[in-house]
């Protein structure tokens, strides 16, 4: 599914217009985007956590030579699955 799909089907059962849809789904992205960015958690209980995480720097390879190179630290946006979310991927499909 992409994002378009996404509108479609959030303004389907919202009852709403596709306009209003997009325009709730791209706020509520930019709002997760822009406080993970400041290293807040945002936490949509049963659906997940959204965090900025900072990864090591550290020795990798480029595949063409083989040659060492430095890989930098940095910060990168992870994603924990909320309980609810993982035991709903988690069922068999029978079950649905």
């Amino acid at each position: 599914m992409n994002k378009a799909e996404l509108v479609d089907i959030v303004a389907k059962e919202a009852g709403t217009t596709k306009k209003d849809a997009e325009q709730v789904i791209n706020k509520m992205m930019d709002t997760i985007i822009k406080h993970v960015a400041r290293d807040e958690k945002v936490t949509l209980v049963g659906f997940g956590t959204f965090e900025a995480r900072q990864r090591k720097a550290r020795t990798g390879r480029n595949p063409k030579t083989n040659e060492p190179l430095h890989i930098p630290a940095k910060r990168v946006a992870g994603f924990k699955v909320g309980k609810e979310f993982a035991e709903s991927v988690n069922k068999d499909k029978k079950g649905k």
